[in-house]
Parts: C-alpha cells; structure tokens; sequence
C-alpha cells in the first residue's frame, strides 16, 4: 500500500484543474465530428458572452470567422471594463453576471466559460476597446504571456481569438456545418441580431417559425406553422409527414439538446390541450407523432445538469415565480386553444394527423406485440448484441461516450468485441444486408426481426427519451457490399427515426485503407495520398498492406481505431437537403435520372455515400 499523508494532498490552480479535467468544464473532447464535441463548447462559450451583450441593448452584430483550427469573435458591445480584462478569462468565479439585474435571465452565471477557453487553447487572445482605449491580453494554456493597453480609434466592443490545444483535442477540426447551425439558432432566438459568419450574413425576423421553415419541407407539413409568443417564452409547431417526434428547445438562448424539464412540460401541455379541444381522451403517442415543434423559454438563475448545459434542470422558473410545468401548461392551454379556435382549417388538419396515427398504430398492434415478446425472450440471449455497462440513460460521467457499432458479419464483430471499451462501446452483429425500408410503414420494423432487434437494443421505440447509446456507429467494410449496407442502414434510420439522425446520433466509422510499415514504424492510413506520404516518410521500400475488410484488422489493431483517435464521418441532414427525394432518388425503384447519374459517376467509388453522410 501507498503511503498517504499531507505530501499526498495536491492543490491544483484554476488552469491545472480545467486541463487535467477538461470533461467537467465543456463534456466530451472529441475531435469535431459530433455537434456537441467540446472545440463547438469553447466557441459557444465565448460566443454566448457577445450574445449577452446584445440582449442587454449593447451592440447589434456580431463577426465570427472560423477555419478548420482557429476561432475569431469580434462584438460591438460594452467592451470589457479596461482594468478586468486579465482577471475576467483568468480567475475562476470572477465576471459580470452575478448581479441577478443586471443578467436575470443570461446563461452564463457561473464565471467559469472563457476561463476554459483559456486554459484549454494553445494560444488565447482577448482584446477590449471601451471608450478610446483597447487592451490586449495573450495566452497560451492559460498562462500570461504578453499584456499591454494603447489608445485605439475602434468601436466598443470585445475581440476574442484562441486555437484550441491539440494535445487535448487531437486531430481536430471544425465543421462549418455544425458551426452554421449554431449561428442560425442564436439568431432565430435573437430577433434583429446579425452575425457574420466568414462572410456570409446570417439574421432572422420570425423567430422560432423562421427554424421550422429551415428545417421542414413546406410540402412536408399538415397545416401551417402554429406561431405563440409571450413573456419569456414562445413556441412553433406543425405536423409532418415522417415518423418520430422531433423537438428544438432552448433555455435563455442555450440550445438543450438533452431537452430537460421544459421540454417535458411542453410534451404534455400540448396533449392535455389538443385533448380538451377535441373533447377526445386521444392516445398521447397519436397526438405527438409526426410532431415538430421548437420551444424557447427564459428562466431566472437556471439550474442545467452538467456544465455544458445541455439538459434543464430547473422547477421554477424563478425563485418567486410559478413551476417550469405550470408556466408552460398554462400559456399553451390558453394560446394553443385560442389558435386552434380561430383556424378551423389548422384544427381539420391536426384531427386528420392524429386519426392516421391511430389506425396506424391499431394496425400494427397485434405484430407489435408479438414482436415485443420476441425482442423480449432474444434479449436474454441476444447473440447480436454484446452490451456494454454503461449507457446513455444513465446519469454516469461517461454516458456521452456511450457507443453502439452496427457491423456486417462475425469476423468484423468479433474484432470490434475483442477490441472495444466493454463500459461504454456495445456491438450490434448483422446477418448479411438489411432489408431496404425505403417507402415501407413502420409495420416492417416489427414484422423484420433485425430491425425490431436493433429498435429494442437502441431503446427508441417510443421516441429518444430512453436512447441506450450517445453515438450510433455504421462500421461495414469499405467496399461494394459494405457501403451497400451503410446506405441500407442510414435509409432505416431516415425513414423511421430522423429524428435520431437529426439529433447527430448517427455516424460512420472510419478504419484505415492500408497498413505502412518499417521496423522501426507503423503508419496508418486513410486515403491513398496518406499511403504515399506514409511511403515518402518511411522509405526503402516499407511493407504495404492493404485491409480489404474489418475482418481483416487484428482486435489488437482495432482498438487503436475505436478509442480515443477514433475517426467517425457524422450523418448529417441539411436544409437544401429533403430526405424524402434524397431517398426516393437513391432508395426507390430505378428511375431514369438515377441510372444517368449512375453511367456519369461510375468513377466515383462514395458518391451516393457521401450525399448521404453530407446531407
């Protein structure tokens, strides 16, 4: 045994802390292939104190320019007073919003923000003018390096650079399409806010309508968007025409992704409302289905459930004010009713949605049982999943790295088994490939037993409330039949669960191409302009191996690609995007268009795959 004594106690300062404990500050680190990867919190950390300026009356425009590794955010604010601009991103619990006035309703409140920026870039620069003066501030790893003040002609305001540390966050970049859709929220939840992103304008007039515009097909909803604002909160809705329930909340501007008392609050407002509008006692389910609906509501002094503040924890909303769940209850009993009062033809629409669901979901009930017990007795024995021990649900500090690999035969499972983290990284074994879900109902998931196998080892059968795993992992061969079943599988999920696919749980694994070696060094590579460098680095004529399949990596291999180096390409669905064409297109039967492209690109081994995976 160790000794333990006074020399055994270490007191660490503010920086040491942040970088040896990054994930208690900003969540997982990943290297930018997930939205919620910490480079996406450090901007957003530094981002929402410009946002806090513009909500108190100060500055109307924010720039933000971003590269592949470096961050630049200029506001025309107050500019931070001239005397605090060390201490503010330098000294834990130091900073402007703990006057409950002056910031009521502002993220932020802890102090704790841009000190992680700080601590957690290689190089951290912090720049204020205020009133004919600037002083600039330079850091590495949150270490002073360089501090001076000079006269200056520019507008107030506060300027903020930092390229996040890569011994932190390795092989890391930003995606722009991840950053874009950050900046659209701030602006839908920010009327009259302009932000310059890399040179393109980004401003909203509608709020709340204007992101259900961006993210539904118009020709996709039931009836026209349902538009209700009120004191500290307001909220868009529609019904579409995919399966699953898909909700965008939000909490003094900061996007909950995990959702949170709200949310929860919001869900059961709107089916106690539509149910005594009807004066029908409808089945919850029938009520949500198809649902898309955003929510945004301001609350004093929140309380989230992590630092990266991603879930709401809160049951008032306010220490004087009503409960989150009555708050909410209320204002969608009286404006929800009212509306759907005044449009008969919304109220038609809705009714119609709901009566589909419910012959749907009558439908499919007796499969739906049978394939529950199935799914029941297979997993107590269920040869195609080797779980792991933690999952996503559970209130553990590494449910963000929860995992599940969906492959294609034993010989990739069994390396992928042998090699993984059994606490958090799961496998899911297909017998061969999946059946083509395009234009199916949802009956086939219940009636195909892989599928209904999969639903019930992904736990979202009824919505992502109970979601077992953070990160869904394709990992098939990178060859003909391989991207074949990618593209069988991302077509599942588009057409019964977009909204897992929406949310960023879907990603792609990336394993190497080819295996370049010396005696001295392996080199690993992902491309053939990697093998050629790898070839030039090692010389004298190193040995190549070329993997032609999973199958072939040895487990001790494997766990080199599936740990903290792994490379994963999210799925992603954009606007220009509608997943209904994108799928008849690809999925459905062959149409003219589709062989023409076909003739045009068989050149190009990923095309469709990458569509996909970009959209």
């Amino acid at each position: 045994m160790t000794n333990y004594n006074e020399d055994s106690i270490r007191s660490l300062d503010w920086k040491e802390h942040i970088r040896l404990r990054p994930g208690m500050y900003i969540g997982k680190l990943g290297d930018g292939s997930a939205y919620d990867d910490g480079i996406y919190v450090l901007l957003k950390e530094v981002v929402d104190n410009s946002i806090d300026e513009f909500v108190m009356g100060a500055g109307k425009t924010i720039d933000i320019n971003v590269t592949e590794s470096k961050v630049a955010v200029r506001d025309y604010g107050r500019g931070i007073p001239i005397g605090s601009v060390v201490d503010v991103v330098s000294k834990i619990n130091t900073g402007g919003k703990y006057d409950s006035k002056a910031f009521q309703k502002s993220v932020g409140l802890n102090g704790v923000g841009t000190k992680a920026v700080n601590a957690l870039s290689n190089a951290f620069t912090v720049q204020s003018y205020r009133a004919g003066k600037t002083r600039i501030a330079e850091f590495s790893k949150g270490e002073l390096l360089n501090d001076h003040e000079k006269e200056t002609s520019q507008r107030n305001g506060t300027a903020v650079v930092f390229h996040p540390d890569e011994s932190i966050f390795k092989n890391y970049k930003y995606r722009m399409e991840f950053v874009e859709n950050m900046i659209w929220n701030y602006v839908f939840l920010n009327s009259g806010l302009t932000i310059n992103f890399n040179g393109t304008k980004f401003h909203s007039e509608h709020g709340l309508k204007d992101l259900l515009e961006r993210t539904v097909e118009p020709e996709g909803m039931r009836y026209p968007i349902v538009h209700l604002k009120g004191e500290d909160i307001e909220v868009a809705l529609t019904h579409g025409q995919a399966y699953g329930e898909e909700y965008y909340s939000f909490v003094n501007g900061q996007h909950t992704t995990q959702g949170g008392t709200h949310q929860a609050a919001f869900r059961e407002a709107i089916v106690k409302t539509v149910r005594e509008f009807y004066k029908k006692d409808f089945d919850a389910a029938d009520i949500r289905a198809s649902i898309i609906a955003a929510i945004a509501i301001k609350v004093q002094e929140p309380v989230f459930e992590s630092q990266t503040k991603t879930k709401l924890g809160s049951q008032s909303i306010g220490p004087e004010g009503p409960t989150v769940r009555t708050f909410i209850n209320d204002f969608i009993k009286k404006y929800l009713d009212d509306y759907l009062h005044r449009n008969q033809q919304a109220a038609d629409a809705l009714l119609k949605r709901i009566l589909q669901s419910e012959r749907e979901r009558k439908d499919i009930a007796g499969i739906k049982k049978l394939a529950n017990e199935r799914a029941k007795k297979a997993s107590v024995h269920n040869r195609k999943l080797r779980d792991c021990k933690i999952h996503y649900d559970d209130k553990h500090e590494r449910n963000q790295e929860t995992t599940l690999f969906i492959t294609e035969g034993d010989s990739a499972s069994g390396s992928i088994t042998k090699s993984r983290d059994v606490q958090t990284q799961a496998v899911f074994s297909l017998k061969g490939k999946p059946l083509n879900a395009y234009g199916l109902t949802k009956k086939v998931v219940y009636e195909n037993e892989e599928f209904n196998l999969l639903q019930h080892a992904l736990n979202i059968e009824d919505g992502l409330d109970g979601l077992r795993y953070n990160n869904i992992v394709i990992a098939t061969d990178a060859d003909v039949d391989g991207m074949h079943i990618r593209l069988l599988l991302m077509t599942f999920f588009l057409q019964f669960f977009p909204d897992l696919v929406k949310a960023g749980h879907v990603s792609i694994l990336q394993t190497p191409l080819f295996r370049v070696r010396n005696k001295k060094e392996t080199i690993y590579c992902y491309s053939d302009e990697e093998r050629v460098a790898a070839i030039a680095k090692l010389g004298n004529k190193p040995e190549i191996t070329r993997f032609k399949g999973l199958g072939e990596i040895s487990p001790e291999e494997f766990g080199l690609f599936i740990g903290a180096d792994m490379r994963l390409d999210p799925v992603m669905l954009m606007k220009e995007n509608k997943v209904g064409e994108l799928l008849s297109y690809y999925m459905g039967k062959n149409t003219p268009d589709r062989q023409k492209h076909i003739v045009n690109n068989l050149h190009v081994e990923l095309d469709v795959e990458e569509e996909l995976i970009g959209a």
